[in-house]
């Protein structure tokens, strides 16, 4: 089958450049209109009718009609058509939705301005197409009468498509379910299930570093994690304080980087292994000024709050603006923006690295969403054992699709909701009324009550023989008639996890 590329796939095809290909692949086919969907692109088959006359101006219009955006591609075209034949373009069609949107895209992403007076009539239009991406609150922009509905700004502006799989997260409610779950349990068992969630988010994002802390910087993670609701995302002061809080002392910063990083691993045979490389340090201070504005736009916007924290987070650990401690600032920016949002409530948090370490290998994918396509546009190598950068890499930190870490995130959200706030409290609910048949027969320790209490429950409700013998002083009667009663509660409201000794 002949498939003839259109839109933004043959735009990138013809720039060349060091971009990522498109995420939606369009092709003009002799065969029927479909689409098909994989696990890296969406490929779209539309008849000949639509094909174009093959130009630059052809195939932007193409894209602009029926495409999500990419908007590196998109920049890249509009700078590679040039002022006179947009300008020409758009005085023909003064009140046209694409040339007005073009225009807009024009004097927005690269920062120049067209010989065209402003716009004195046509409704207002969007930037972004709704349909198609996920948008912020719409500002508008009265020269061209757009409606400037970006998730970011010029330095920085990620796009999220709409699909099926995010449509379906956001109708889960699960900041509802989240709610309705803690409310059937006593305040005293939330409070409980809450402080045992911030030391499991703290030692669960340490380890995804493969770090195991000390208890010093345990602590003072977990004092940042408590203090969420006080971070400043807009002061650069306020992120180097949080690094420090959070790393060795001794590799505390005390500004944005001013050297070249990467993320790697030293192998025996081939040396250093490179798996990211980060953005040039000149590009630094303009990726976090772009971040700092996109998250002001995104935390008083309507976007659904796991967006937002999937865009701010994700979009912070590939600037990567410190040395160290990036990945648990990017984390803890997932607490931040959920919170900000009123996904979280107060004084709660979801463990979201547990449920990110447990299948670690797909967070190691949503992040190589990003950085491998980027890889073939970086001209580097290592010099005098430094890594060195040798072309301009600042367009591929500053235009991106950011749909697959959103997919990610909601995936991990709903686990964390579902999966460890639901078995905490649940545990902790099956446990106290366990203990309480314990002391309501003997009268024992509280210490050793406890350890009583949660044995039976290690064991299905049973006290195992092995761990009878811990307990000399109770009769035979009274172990099994503490049994039935725990049988009795695991009956009524279930087993409880397995992994009882961390509780």
């Amino acid at each position: 089958m002949k498939r003839i590329p259109v839109g933004q796939l043959a735009l990138h095809q013809v720039l060349g450049g060091t971009l990522p290909p498109p995420s939606i692949h369009s092709y003009i086919v002799s065969g029927n209109r479909r689409t098909v969907v994989d696990a890296d692109v969406v490929e779209e088959y539309y008849y000949p009718q639509y094909g174009t006359d093959g130009t630059l101006l052809g195939n932007l219009r193409f894209a602009l009609k029926y495409e999500p955006m990419d908007l590196g591609i998109i920049h890249d075209t509009l700078k590679a058509i040039g002022n006179s034949e947009l300008e020409a373009w758009i005085r023909s069609e003064p009140t046209g939705g694409y040339s007005r949107t073009t225009w807009f895209l024009y004097e927005t992403l690269l920062g120049k301005t067209l010989d065209l007076d402003n716009a004195r009539s046509g409704n207002y239009i969007d930037a972004l197409d709704p349909k198609k991406h996920f948008v912020s609150e719409p500002r508008n922009s009265p020269r061209h009468r757009v409606r400037d509905n970006l998730l970011g700004t010029p330095d920085l502006c990620p796009t999220v498509r709409r699909t099926d799989i995010i449509n379906k997260m956001i109708d889960a409610r699960l900041a509802e379910e989240a709610r309705h779950l803690g409310s059937k349990f006593p305040t005293e068992t939330l409070i409980r299930a809450v402080n045992y969630l911030y030391k499991k988010e703290t030692r669960s994002s340490f380890a995804i570093e493969g770090e195991t802390p000390t208890a010093d910087r345990e602590e003072r993670f977990l004092r940042a994690l408590h203090d969420v609701t006080t971070f400043d995302y807009k002061s650069k002061a306020e992120f180097v304080a949080l690094q420090g809080q959070i790393v060795d002392r001794r590799f505390a910063a005390d500004d944005w980087r001013d050297f070249q990083n990467f993320v790697g691993e030293t192998t025996r045979r081939y040396g250093e292994y490179v798996h990211f490389i980060c953005p040039k340090p000149q590009d630094v201070p303009r990726l976090m000024n772009g971040w700092m504005r996109m998250t002001e736009r995104l935390v008083v916007s309507q976007l659904d709050a796991v967006i937002s924290a999937a865009l701010s987070a994700f979009a912070f650990v590939f600037i990567h603006p410190f040395e160290d401690g990036n990945g648990r600032i990017h984390r803890f920016l997932i607490h931040y923006i959920l919170t900000k949002c009123g996904f979280t409530p107060p004084g709660l948090i979801f463990p979201v690295s547990s449920a990110i370490l447990r299948e670690r290998h797909r967070y190691d994918s949503a992040l190589e969403a990003f950085s491998k396509p980027i890889m073939s546009g970086i001209d580097w190598q290592f010099e005098n054992g430094a890594l060195k950068v040798n072309n301009d890499t600042y367009h591929l930190y500053r235009f991106y699709d950011a749909t697959k870490q959103v997919e990610y995130l909601f995936d991990r959200v709903m686990e964390t909701v579902r999966v460890d706030f639901k078995e905490e409290l649940e545990f902790l609910n099956v446990y106290d009324r366990a203990l309480s048949e314990v002391k309501s027969r003997i009268d024992m320790p509280d210490r050793r009550a406890s350890l009583l209490a949660k044995l039976y429950l290690q064991n299905g409700g049973k006290l195992s023989e092995n761990k009878r013998s811990q307990f000399p002083e109770l009769t035979d009667e009274e172990v099994f008639q503490i049994q039935d009663a725990i049988l009795a509660i695991i009956a009524e409201h279930g087993a409880p996890p397995a992994d009882l000794d961390q509780n």
